[in-house]
């Protein structure tokens, strides 16, 4: 039998296999009027797609706890019920696949209210449907992009309260696995980070304390969560920043990684998806096949918190390995997933797994 399609459990939910796709925006919502937000067709067939091909746990996209969260207006949201309708309508489609659905819960904060990738991806303005980001401190992402609002303390705590409300949205709408999205330097990661966490107050300076927002987050979405059904956290494993980076702001470290999993784990967290960066433009990161998996393997080896790993990961042999290695519990594919919508069925045949296959589709295997 494969390791990469022996079942997974997490608490009380039995994952089929460890071929899980990465949440990936489809910036494909509409982005003002009553249906903002809400789950189009576009988004039912990307999803139920590698459901059918046999993907064990399919994650829906960064889906924001307020309309000021998204990245772009035209991401999903789940503030509201009209959205959890749409949901429920993939959720029933991907257990019947005999798959697990998934959804990252984000608020992008100061790289909020930018274009889709194929328009630019740049800030936009009131007259594309655009607004005031906000953030930990009133840093620009970048150039050309504007200073932020400053969040806050109440409105922290407004923050905390919207991804408590989402998940209790996210169970009515059918899904079994929330994610916390701390990655890439949206909100919580940019909370994390002093690159670009420059407050004085309880959330900013000390470790403890640029990570208390995150912790928060954690404890409101564990609050409304089933005990039986898991929670994961994603996490950008570092910054990419060096001293010799033009940037000499300090940036989040994998130490701090590996810190920060076991206050999640303490804190009701069953398993970490690492990836990387996000937070420093100019970051020189070193991309190659597996590039972040060293990032997963040290939380593994130096924690009992379960860990996933992502990144270039596109061959069967080479998932297999790094489960079989020890190097993490489960592998998340982007990219690859997008080219092979039923990479996890080919996976299988390659490596003498087992996977689902729908009925209609038998005459293909």
């Amino acid at each position: 039998m494969s390791a990469l399609f022996e079942p997974y459990t997490l608490r009380s939910l039995v994952i089929p296999n460890r071929v899980w796709m990465a949440p990936m925006c489809q910036y494909s919502a509409e982005p003002v009027g009553p249906n903002a937000g809400v789950a189009t067709d576009w988004h039912f067939a990307h999803l139920a797609a590698r459901a059918v091909g046999g993907t064990g746990l399919v994650l829906a996209e960064a889906t924001a706890v307020s309309p000021e969260g998204r990245i772009s207006p035209a991401d999903l949201g789940i503030w509201n019920d009209t959205q959890v309708a749409a949901l429920r309508r993939i959720t029933d489609f991907i257990k019947g696949q005999g798959s697990v659905p998934g959804i990252q819960l984000a608020h992008a904060g100061r790289k909020a209210s930018t274009a889709a990738p194929w328009m630019g991806g740049g800030p936009v303005g009131a007259d594309a449907h655009g607004w005031t980001p906000v953030a930990p401190s009133p840093l620009p992402f970048d150039d050309g992009h504007p200073v932020p609002h400053e969040l806050t303390v109440d409105e922290i705590q407004g923050v905390v309260s919207g991804f408590r409300e989402a998940a209790r949205r996210a169970l009515d709408a059918g899904f079994q696995v929330v994610e916390v999205h701390g990655a890439h330097g949206y909100l919580i990661g940019q909370f994390l980070s002093p690159h670009s966490n420059r407050r004085d107050d309880e959330y900013g300076g000390s470790f403890e304390n640029r990570i208390r927002f995150a912790l928060q987050v954690v404890d409101a979405v564990r609050e409304v969560w089933p005990e039986e059904l898991p929670v994961l956290f994603r996490i950008s494993a570092t910054d990419w920043l060096t001293e010799n980076d033009e940037d000499e702001r300090e940036g989040w470290t994998v130490d701090e990684t590996v810190r920060l999993a076991r206050e999640l784990q303490a804190h009701g967290v069953d398993l970490l998806d690492v990836s990387s960066g996000g937070n420093a433009p100019r970051a020189r990161i070193e991309t190659g096949p597996g590039y972040q998996v060293p990032f997963a393997e040290r939380v593994k080896a130096e924690t009992s918190l379960p860990v996933a790993a992502v990144g270039l990961i596109t061959d069967p042999q080479q998932a297999e390995k790094i489960i079989t290695e020890g190097r993490a519990d489960a592998v998340l594919l982007g990219r690859e997933l997008l080219r092979s919508p039923s990479w996890a069925q080919h996976a299988a045949r390659e490596l003498g797994g087992e996977v689902h296959k729908p009925d209609q589709y038998l005459s293909a295997v």
